[in-house]
């Protein structure tokens, strides 16, 4: 592993150890879409590289005011309730805001309350009837009021093979119990106040019966049953920078954008691959821009692909609409142009995942200048097996 600096640090054989008794506790995922299905509440555990933290979950129609009481008393961090962006959109739930800067892109909306049934709306019983109301097939924008108690959070298309967070794995895991596909998540904080780690969270499982799953285990078990990208059309590149590439168009069925992976050399077989795994930025890659510091970071890596010669550079596209002017606002107003692109790079590695398993790779070194955090990547049947700087 890594530290702050970047640097190669060992791992003892007691922390190994631990980290192999601490894995003995998770469920399977079959395990727990059926404790979904039966309306028993579970805990969800990130990646360890991300907040390494656990949220309590249950599918949002089985979201009780006791469920909302246990939550609010014993998890102790925000209750939010995880929906599709269909229903949002039905909804009429705007985002919070339209320039996320969350460190982990977290999509909230504004606060709801139910209109009708509510007092303060924010007894259980108020924050049960307003998660009722939301996930209700008959409830309109008009049965929703704003501010309120409840936050919602908008799940991607996708869900977490697109982006590996519990807003995703909540909704995922509702709709494959065969339930409203909506889910209801918490936070879990220790007595003391700061957040729980795994080795907290064994304790509270342990303590109030419940099943823990990993995120990274529902990207494997989607990985065996979806599949969100395919191959359209290919062609050889001829570049300046690192020579000839193989160039790959995927296009990603969920957010109907196009990506696209350089290749060179046979990356299927022999060995660790060297992998750029790069955000496209027009500013960047292609006006050249040397305000945010990363102009020449794309061709760097296809040069040094180049000189490897064996490597894959995957490009991922941003399909949302009005990225681009929203890019070049937040540049006349001196703020980094590439911020949003680097939050992506780090949390939406499952597009990219699938293009690498498509062409055949399996352990990867990674070519950054920083340290990336790469959620869930297990998952997806990669490993890192090294970094290294592109300059």
């Amino acid at each position: 592993m890594s530290d702050e600096t970047g640097n190669l640090v060992s791992i003892s054989k007691q922390d190994v150890r631990r980290a192999r008794e601490d894995l003995d506790f998770l469920s399977s995922i079959e395990d727990i879409i059926e404790e979904a299905r039966n309306g028993r509440m579970f805990i969800l555990v990130d990646d360890e590289e991300r907040e390494n933290e656990g949220d309590l979950v249950i599918p949002a129609q089985m979201a009780t005011p006791d469920v909302i009481n246990f939550m609010a008393t014993h998890g102790r961090g925000l209750i939010c309730l995880a929906l599709t962006q269909q229903r949002c959109d039905h909804l009429g739930l705007k985002l919070m805001s339209q320039a996320n800067e969350s460190r982990h892109s977290t999509a909230f909306t504004v606060s709801i309350e139910a209109r009708e049934g509510v007092t303060t709306g924010i007894s259980a019983p108020d924050r049960a009837r307003t998660i009722s109301a939301a996930i209700d097939p008959a409830s309109v924008a008009d049965d929703i009021v704003s501010p309120g108690h409840i936050f919602p959070l908008t799940a991607r298309d996708g869900g977490v093979l697109v982006r590996a967070g519990h807003t995703e794995a909540s909704v995922d895991i509702a709709r494959l119990a065969g339930l409203n596909p909506s889910g209801v998540i918490c936070e879990i904080m220790n007595d003391d106040g700061t957040m729980s780690r795994l080795p907290d969270l064994i304790q509270f499982a342990q303590f109030h019966n419940m099943k823990i799953g990993a995120i990274a285990d529902l990207i494997a078990y989607r990985r065996r049953h979806d599949r969100t990208i395919e191959r359209i059309a290919d062609t050889t590149l001829r570049s300046r920078h690192g020579g000839d590439f193989k160039m790959y168009v995927y296009a990603n069925r969920v957010e109907y954008a196009e990506h696209v992976a350089l290749v060179m050399g046979d990356v299927s077989r022999g060995g660790p691959v060297m992998v750029r795994m790069h955000a496209m930025n027009i500013l960047d890659d292609v006006l050249g821009s040397i305000d945010s510091g990363k102009e020449g970071d794309l061709q760097a890596s296809m040069e040094l692909v180049g000189k490897e010669g064996r490597g894959v550079i995957v490009l991922i596209r941003e399909p949302r609409l009005n990225y681009l002017a929203d890019m070049v606002k937040a540049h006349a107003l001196g703020r980094s142009p590439d911020k949003s692109a680097q939050r992506r790079e780090l949390r939406d590695y499952g597009v990219g995942a699938q293009i690498l398993l498509d062409l055949g790779v399996s352990e990867m070194i990674l070519l950054s200048d920083t340290v990336k955090t790469i959620v869930g990547i297990e998952g997806y049947g990669l490993k890192v097996v090294e970094q290294r700087s592109i300059r």
